[in-house]
């Protein structure tokens, strides 16, 4: 067994796809009409074309918008991703003028940085020594 797609809730797929993309990196793989204005949009690592998917998942949910509001409000990430410097990555994405709420963070063998992803998340960053 191995994780396939994975997702988080956005705000608006488009303004997400825009933030994944142009400014996280990662690249387009479906972008599949669902009705309305949804869509099934993935993205995935350039580094890992065939690998987890993320679901860039709207938000219509009623459930959804109380959820998002309590991570955020107690500061916890709705996913983490992998990178191989979170410091060299802060620097990155801060010039792209990207929010953080917590710098790079060592503890122990891993450091973290947590950002906001423009669409109602924060995400993580880690990187393990």
């Amino acid at each position: 067994m191995r994780i396939h797609i994975t997702s988080v809730f956005v705000d608006d797929q488009e303004k997400a796809l825009r933030f994944y993309t142009d400014v996280l990196g990662f690249v387009k793989k479906h972008d599949v009409p669902m009705g309305g204005t949804d869509r099934w949009l993935t993205v995935v690592s350039p580094e890992e074309p065939e690998g987890t998917e993320l679901l860039l998942e709207p938000s219509g949910h009623p459930a959804v918008r109380p959820y998002k509001a309590a991570l955020v409000e107690d500061g916890i990430p709705a996913t983490s991703f992998a990178v191989d410097d979170v410091p060299a990555e802060y620097d990155r994405l801060s010039a792209l003028g990207v929010r953080f709420t917590q710098p790079p963070l060592e503890m122990g063998p891993v450091t973290t940085a947590v950002l906001d992803d423009t669409c109602g998340n924060l995400i993580q960053l880690v990187h393990s020594k």
